[in-house]
């Protein structure tokens, strides 16, 4: 009992796993099994949210060191350890993972057809792995749990998927193996580097930080491990341009794998960024920051433009998150407190309101079966209760004041234009078309003339699809009302990694004793 009250990150970790046994026995157990399933599952991913909510409320706020650290010898010979922690980068990624989930489970009650046991395991599986792929601190560890979560992914969009179901997974799985087996190489050079220089086998993400790796250009051994690495996290993002697989796998795959998607999956990529990339190759990153930037600012606006153009509402709500992502991207990339700060927020803020809006996509597609916009019209006069959770979810995704989209674009903004405002206003134009290709899908789908017959008959969401949104949009409020107590947990990390391996963000003047240490910083590249 001491451990679920004090946050124990192995059974957190694992506790999903022990609802298979609960699914089979349930399914065997009864002819016609599959509401026990739903209701075995859901109960199993509630207790793994309750369960993981000590993370929050032991975490010490002030601390960049890891917490909840757990280390067990894995492969000694090979400096291979069962080693997992959390620190105020990762932590609220698990959090967002068990929050999500029991809501894509009850968002899932009707919408599966067929092979219910099957879909509810691969849940359970991919819960697992994508929490093991956030609080891993071995390599090899994390390279194992960041794989686990390609196969569930694989069937989830292949085999409940919609009409091109099978293309869209093997694209999916073809771009993200691609980087995996890249990150795998950049790994065991690393692996070797490390016995070269200390003389002893480690895969420990900590071992790796203290690595002196040389760089002279992307062909040198630093830069080709970061081209490696950056290929496998911007794949995952998806960064431009390498996101033609998301709006894909988004409008082929089932609710429950679009809201895991956006609300989880993504963010393995923007992590990857801050908890290898970064720390591991700061002279590349430094040498090459205006590409990672420019590219940032392409997929801002691109993603923006195309979503503009989308007649598909789910397809929009894909490419928004191409233009979202890019934002995070840019925040984490001009490497200051601010920045840096406001992309950790913004990646749980898009997690939220975006997988608000495949929810809400997914309710209307269960009842029209079409997600086109020019199908709908006018919905908002039988759908009241529904139009006024799909208005929140797009303010919040829009970044409307007092949601939380707001402190996230307004924190990166802040770290962007003390950067350099031209990239500031780049990226603001992004969310600029965010609120115009938004507010004119939602205008055409809710109001207008209602003219189309089979609109005319649609049911308001229920009482069960409001349990679902609600949470959702408690979550937006608290967020952007009072983000402090996500904010003070965040820093500290922060601030230990921008200080530790970017000590070229220095300031223009010399400080004095009234001088904040983040006042008029700019960027000096090393020589």
């Amino acid at each position: 009992m001491e451990s679920l009250l004090s946050g124990n990150l192995s059974l957190i970790i694992f506790f999903p796993l022990l609802g298979i046994p609960l699914i089979l026995f349930l399914s065997y157990l009864y002819e016609d099994s599959e509401e026990n399933m739903k209701r075995g599952v859901l109960i199993v991913t509630l207790i793994e949210f309750l369960i993981s909510i000590p993370l929050f409320t032991n975490f010490e706020s002030g601390s960049a060191a890891m917490q909840f650290v757990q280390k067990v010898p894995w492969i000694e010979s090979l400096g291979i350890s069962y080693h997992v922690g959390l620190d105020g980068i990762s932590l609220f990624l698990v959090l967002l993972t068990t929050f999500i989930m029991p809501i894509t489970v009850l968002g899932s009650w009707r919408s599966i057809h067929k092979d219910m046991r099957g879909f509810l395991i691969l849940i359970l599986i991919l819960q697992t792995a994508l929490i093991g792929t956030f609080v891993a601190l071995d390599m090899i560890l994390f390279f194992v749990f960041w794989e686990a979560v390609l196969i569930p992914m694989y069937f989830i969009i292949g085999i409940w998927g919609t009409e091109r179901r099978i293309y869209a997974a093997i694209k999916f799985f073809l771009y993200t193996a691609f980087g995996s087996a890249l990150m795998l190489i950049a790994i065991l050079f690393l692996f070797y580097l490390h016995i070269e220089q200390f003389g002893t086998a480690s895969m420990d993400v900590l071992d790796f930080y203290k690595l002196q790796i040389p760089f002279a250009g992307i062909l040198s051994p630093q830069g080709l491990a970061f081209l490696a690495f950056f290929l496998a996290f911007a794949i995952k993002v998806p960064m431009f341009p390498f996101h033609t697989w998301l709006p894909d796998a988004h409008v082929e795959a089932p609710t429950a794998g679009s809201v895991i998607l956006a609300g989880v999956l993504l963010k393995m990529g923007t992590y990857g960024f801050l908890r290898f990339l970064l720390p591991f190759f700061p002279d590349a990153v430094m040498a090459y920051l205006p590409i990672l930037i420019a590219i940032a600012i392409i997929g801002i606006i691109y993603g923006a433009m195309v979503a503009f153009a989308q007649k598909d509402l789910k397809k929009l709500v894909a490419y928004s998150s191409v233009s979202h992502l890019g934002l995070i991207m840019l925040g984490i990339f001009v490497l200051n407190m601010q920045g840096v700060q406001g992309g950790i927020y913004q990646m749980i803020n898009h997690g939220i309101s975006t997988g608000a809006l495949f929810i809400l996509v997914g309710m209307i597609y269960d009842r029209r079966h079409t997600k086109k916009i020019e199908d709908f019209g006018g919905i908002a006069k039988v759908m009241p209760i529904f139009a006024a959770f799909f208005m929140l979810s797009t303010l919040a995704s829009i970044g409307l004041p007092l949601l939380n989209g707001f402190v996230g674009e307004f924190l990166i903004l802040l770290g962007v234009f003390e950067f350099d405002w031209v990239y500031a206003a780049l990226g603001a134009t992004g969310i600029i078309l965010g609120a115009i290709y938004m507010l004119s899908a939602y205008q055409r789908v809710f109001f207008g003339p209602l003219d189309k017959a089979a609109n005319k008959v649609l049911q308001d969401i229920n009482l069960r699809e409001i349990v679902v949104v609600l949470p959702l949009a408690i979550m937006m409020f608290v967020m952007g009302i009072y983000p402090k107590p996500f904010l003070e947990k965040i820093e500290p990390s922060v601030q230990a990694l921008l200080d530790s391996k970017f000590s070229y963000m220095a300031p223009e003047t010399s400080l004095g004793d009234d001088q904040s240490p983040d006042d008029g910083f700019r960027l000096v590249f090393p020589e």
